[in-house]
C-alpha cells in the first residue's frame, strides 16, 4: 500500500487564496503591504528564487521592490541599505536573499533588519518570541510544514516527532513549532547515534539534512508521516538508476534536462509511510506563499503595535 501524497501545490493554492482575500480587505481600507528584497550579485539560483518572490508579490497586490547591489558591495554598504528600508513606513517586510558574497558579514546584515520587518523570521528576537510562544514572524519553510500537517488533518499533539537536521533556517524552528504544537520532539544531526533507530520512533519524521535519498525505508515506522524538505539534483545515470529506475515519467525529465530533483527521502519510503510530501511539489511551493503571508502578518503586527503605543501615550 502506497502512502497518501501530501500535495504542497494544492495547500499553497489554498493559502494563496486566503492571503489574496486579506490583501483585498486591507486594500479596501487604503492599506497595501510592502516587501523589499535584497539580492546581492549574480547568483543564478538566487535570481530564480527572487524572481518568483517578486512575481508572487505583484500578483497578490503586494507592493514590491528589488534592490540589486553589486557583488563587490561591503558589509557597511549593505547595512546602510537595510537601515534605509527599516525607516520607510511603506515597507513592511525586508528579505535578504542568501547566500551573500563571502566578504559580507551575513549575521550583521540579518540582525540589522528591524525584527518587525523580518519576514524570513531569522532575527534572534523573532527566534526568541517563537521559543516563548509569543506572536512573531516565523521562518517560511517551517511555517509551511505546519500548514501541510494542519490542512491534512495530521495530529501533532501527543505525537512523537523526529527532525533530522538542526539548521537555524529549517531544523530548529520546525522543532520549536512542533514542541509548541505539543509533540514530543527529538532533533537529530551528524553526531546522533543509531539514526535509523531514532527515526523509526517517529510518528512525524521531518528530513531536512540536504543529502539525496538518505532516509530509506529502514528509517521509517510503518504508517508514519514523512515531510521531505530536501531539494537535491540527480545528474548522473548511476544515481538516477539507484533511485528512479523504471520510473518512466522521471526518465523523460532526466533525458530532457540531464537532471532531476530528489529530496532527502528515498522514493521507496512511499511504500512504508502513511503520508509523504513529494519532491518536487511538496514543501517547496509553501515557502514563497508563506513569505507572502508573513508580509501581510508583519503589516498587521506593526500597525497593532503602533496603535497600542498611541493608546498608551
Amino acid at each position: 500500500m502506497s502512502a497518501t501524497i501530501l500535495d504542497g501545490n494544492r495547500t499553497a493554492a489554498e493559502i494563496r487564496a486566503e492571503v489574496a482575500e486579506e490583501i483585498r480587505t486591507l486594500s479596501a481600507a487604503g492599506l497595501k503591504p510592502g516587501l523589499a528584497v535584497l539580492l546581492v550579485g549574480n547568483n543564478p539560483a538566487s535570481e530564480i528564487y527572487v524572481r518568483g518572490k517578486v512575481k508572487s508579490s505583484e500578483e497578490l497586490g503586494i507592493y514590491s521592490e528589488k534592490h540589486t547591489p553589486p557583488t563587490s558591495s561591503s558589509t557597511e554598504e549593505l547595512l546602510q541599505l537595510v537601515h534605509d528600508l527599516n525607516r520607510r513606513d511603506e515597507i513592511d517586510g525586508i528579505l535578504v536573499q542568501l547566500p551573500l558574497p563571502p566578504q559580507i558579514d551575513s549575521k550583521r546584515v540579518l540582525t540589522a533588519v528591524d525584527p518587525a520587518k523580518d519576514v524570513d523570521g531569522f532575527h534572534p528576537m523573532n527566534v526568541g518570541l517563537l521559543s516563548t510562544q509569543r506572536p512573531a514572524l516565523v521562518p517560511c519553510t517551517p511555517a509551511g510544514i505546519m500548514e501541510i500537517l494542519k490542512r491534512a488533518n495530521i495530529p501533532v499533539a501527543g505525537q512523537e516527532a523526529v527532525v533530522v537536521g538542526r539548521s537555524d533556517i529549517v531544523g530548529k524552528p520546525t522543532a520549536m513549532l512542533l514542541i509548541n504544537g505539543n509533540a514530543t520532539v527529538t532533533v537529530c544531526h551528524s553526531k546522533t547515534r543509531d539514526l535509523p533507530g531514532v527515526c523509526r520512533r517517529a510518528d512525524i519524521l521531518v528530513a531536512a539534512l540536504g543529502r539525496a535519498g538518505m532516509i530509506t525505508p529502514a528509517y521509517v515506522k510503518p504508517g508514519a508521516t514523512v515531510i521531505d524538505v530536501g531539494t537535491n539534483q540527480i545528474t548522473t545515470r548511476a544515481d538516477f538508476d539507484k533511485f528512479f529506475q523504471g520510473n518512466d515519467q522521471r526518465e523523460q525529465i532526466f533525458r530532457r534536462k540531464g537532471s532531476t530533483l530528489i529530496g532527502d527521502v528515498d522514493p521507496e519510503v512511499a511504500q512504508v509511510a502513511g503520508a509523504i510530501t513529494p519532491v518536487p511539489g511538496g514543501v517547496g511551493p509553501l515557502t514563497i506563499v508563506m513569505l507572502m503571508a508573513n508580509t501581510v502578518r508583519a503589516m498587521k503586527l506593526r500597525r497593532a503595535s503602533r496603535k497600542a503605543e498611541l493608546s498608551r501615550a
